[in-house]
This record gives C-alpha cells, structure tokens and sequence, in this order.
C-alpha cells in the first residue's frame, strides 16, 4: 500500500505566533511570585520546552533543571498551575497566525497530505488553541508536551505520531522553529523546514535544517518537491 506524505508542524512559533499571550500570563505568574516580568521578545526565547522550562529559564537564564532550584516543591507546582490556569483563559487574546498557514494547509488539504502537531506545549492547551484560532480540523493528531513519556528534542515524539497516522519516516517533513524541533527531526531522519524568526535564541545559522523560510508564504515549491 502506498503510504500518504506526512508533514509534521510545531505550534508555537511555528503556525501561530503566540509571544503576546504568553507573555502576559508569564508576567501574571512573575508579578504573584516575585520575580522580574519580560517583553514579548524576551518570551520568544524561552518557549519551546514546556512551561516549568519557560520559567526556569526566565529566571535563571539557564536550562529546565534551573528550575529545581526552588526547593519547594509546592511553589514550583503553583507557579506552572497559575501559568497553565490564566494562559488557558486568555489563549488567543492576542496570538495570531503566522502568515500564509492557512493557505498552505489548505493547499497540503488537497494534495491529501496527513497533518499532526507535535508541541512541547500541554495536549489539551494545544487543541484549544487550534480550535479557537480556526484550523484544528486540518490535522489527523496533535501530539502535546504530555502526550507521550517522551517529548522534542526527543525524536520518539515525532516517530511516534508518523506510526499512529500509519506514515512512513522517508515520506515525511518536520516544519518548526526552533532547535528543539530541528534536532528532534534530525535524530529521527526528518528533513526540516525552519522559520528564519523562530523563537530561540540561537543564531539560525546555528541551528540544523534542509530549507529556510521567513514564513509560509511559497511553501508549497519546497514541499513539492518531497512529494
């Protein structure tokens, strides 16, 4: 049986540029904890790991295990409770899509290509916001932070969904924006596509991939010639 292309996409910085929302709820939980608040910008480079990583390393600048450095175990649930309880209530106040993802999903829609999310943020945070930024129905499976025992740079993660939509690794593509993606498609044998203004804050000529694209304005040319 001939088996359908697969193109799997992060989600936060990749289809949606979700900075604004998540800045706010990070500065809600900073200013009841404590802590120093950060600009939309600066938030662009703590996503990508989960929300117990986007705090630790707001304050401390360093890795998810920055984290344990609150002691208590009570604060640091809080803090991730509070995070996940007011973003969720204010998702996509702000949060917009990246320009041109409608149009290609559209497009990949037609060619009967399968579709997954694969995002280290929380399953259900994920869905919610696809939904209520109006192209949840173009995907077969969204595959959050705690989807899985395992998440990106994890490769399983990826792996894990092309075997669900019954795919094949060769007939794949990872879309993302971010090292975090790239090396899970890497280690996993994906090619990748990156956005040029991803949220990290690595150099983008640090980061692995096959294509470049400032946004998904085009795209179509690089993926046809996958298919």
């Amino acid at each position: 049986m001939n088996k359908k292309f697969t193109i799997l996409f992060d989600l936060d910085g990749t289809l949606v540029d979700t900075a604004p929302d998540l800045m706010r709820a990070h500065n809600h939980v900073m200013k009841r904890f404590g802590y120093p608040t950060k600009s939309t910008e600066e938030i662009r480079n703590l996503v990508g790991q989960g929300a117990g990583a986007m705090l630790g390393r707001s304050i401390w600048g360093q890795a998810k295990k920055e984290f344990g450095k609150i002691e208590d175990e009570k604060i640091k649930k809080e803090m991730v409770t509070e995070f996940v309880d007011f973003y969720g209530k204010n998702i996509v106040n702000e949060s917009k899509l990246i320009k041109g993802v409608k149009d290609f999903l559209i497009w990949a829609k037609k060619k009967e290509i399968l579709m997954a999310v694969c995002t280290n943020k929380q399953e259900h945070l994920s869905i919610d916001l696809l939904k209520k930024i109006g192209i949840y129905d173009f995907f077969e499976y969204v595959a959050g932070h705690n989807t899985f025992d395992y998440c990106k740079p994890d490769p399983r993660h990826l792996t894990s969904v092309i075997e669900i939509l019954d795919g094949d690794i060769k007939k794949s593509l990872m879309i993302g924006d971010s090292e975090t993606d790239a090396n899970a498609a890497k280690e996993a044998g994906i090619p990748v596509i990156l956005l040029e203004d991803g949220y990290t804050e690595k150099n983008i000529n640090e980061i692995y991939h096959n294509h470049l694209i400032r946004d998904f304005v085009g795209i179509e040319k690089i993926v046809e010639k996958y298919l």
